[in-house]
C-alpha cells in the first residue's frame, strides 16, 4: 500500500511540473516552442560614453539568460529577441561635505530595450530600465571603483530586464 501511495505522489509531481511548460527554479515558465534567445548588441548612444560598457552589457545579458533558462542563444531568428541602446551614462555628486564639495558621486546608467516574444506577442515591451551606484567623490572612476559600479548597476539592470520579459515578477 505504501508503495503504491509513493508512485501516486510521484506520477502527481511529474504531471504537476510536466504541465507548467518548461519549467525552471528560477521562477520562469515559458512555452514549450520557444526555445532560443536573441541578445544584440547594444550600442552606447548617451551624451558620455564609457568605452567597454556596450560590451559588458550585452554579455551580462546574455549570461544571464543562459545561466537562469535553458534557452540556446542564436545570432539571428530567436524566438526571444532582445534589442536597444544604452541612452545615458552620467555622474552626479550626492552629498557634501562641511567644505562645501561633493563627499559622494552618483554613477547612472540607462538602458533602453526593446523585447519580442515570437509566440507571445501581448508580452512584447520597449521600457527603459535604469539604475545606479554611489562611490567615494575622491576616487577616480576607474579601475577596480568602475569595475565595482558595473558589477551592481549591471546586476540589477539584467536582472530587472530578465523579471519583466520573463519572469514576469
Amino acid at each position: 500500500m505504501k508503495k503504491t501511495f509513493n508512485i501516486f505522489c510521484l506520477l502527481t509531481l511529474l504531471l504537476t511540473v510536466q504541465s507548467c511548460g518548461i519549467y525552471s527554479f528560477g521562477g520562469v515558465t515559458l512555452d514549450d516552442r520557444i526555445k532560443t534567445v536573441q541578445i544584440d548588441y547594444f550600442p552606447n548612444n548617451a551624451p558620455l560614453v564609457e568605452p567597454t560598457l556596450s560590451q559588458e552589457f550585452t554579455l551580462a545579458l546574455q549570461d544571464l539568460f543562459l545561466s537562469q533558462t535553458n534557452l540556446n542563444l542564436v545570432n539571428s531568428g530567436g524566438d526571444l529577441l532582445f534589442e536597444g541602446e544604452i541612452t545615458g551614462y552620467r555622474i552626479n555628486p550626492m552629498s557634501a561635505t562641511s567644505q562645501q564639495t561633493a563627499a559622494q558621486n552618483r554613477l547612472t546608467v540607462s538602458v533602453n530595450v526593446r523585447f519580442f516574444n515570437k509566440y507571445e506577442e501581448e508580452n512584447d515591451f520597449e521600457r527603459s530600465f535604469s539604475f545606479y551606484h554611489d562611490y567615494d567623490a575622491n576616487s577616480q572612476l576607474t579601475g577596480s571603483v568602475l569595475d565595482e559600479a558595473f558589477e551592481v548597476i549591471l546586476e540589477r539592470i539584467t536582472q530587472d530586464i530578465f523579471n519583466e520579459s520573463v519572469a514576469k515578477w
